[in-house]
């Protein structure tokens, strides 16, 4: 997801975006110990799309905050 996509939901939907994917990140980190290694390129990306999300997310909060 884009960060112009991101910019337009609330802060609510943003909370809710980063759980899931930090449970997705979980779940790739679960599958990777027990042997069955989703494709590297994959936690990188998660990774990625959650600095986004916690970069908005703050965005938004140091805002509200002025």
């Amino acid at each position: 997801m884009k960060a112009t996509e991101l910019r337009t939901k609330t802060v609510e939907e943003l909370k809710a975006e980063l759980a899931a994917l930090l449970k997705e990140l979980f779940s790739m980190r679960i599958q990777r110990g027990i042997g069955q290694a989703p494709l590297a390129h994959l936690f990188r990306k998660v990774r990625k799309q959650i600095a986004r999300v916690k970069t908005i997310l703050h965005e938004k909060e140091e805002g509200s905050s002025l």
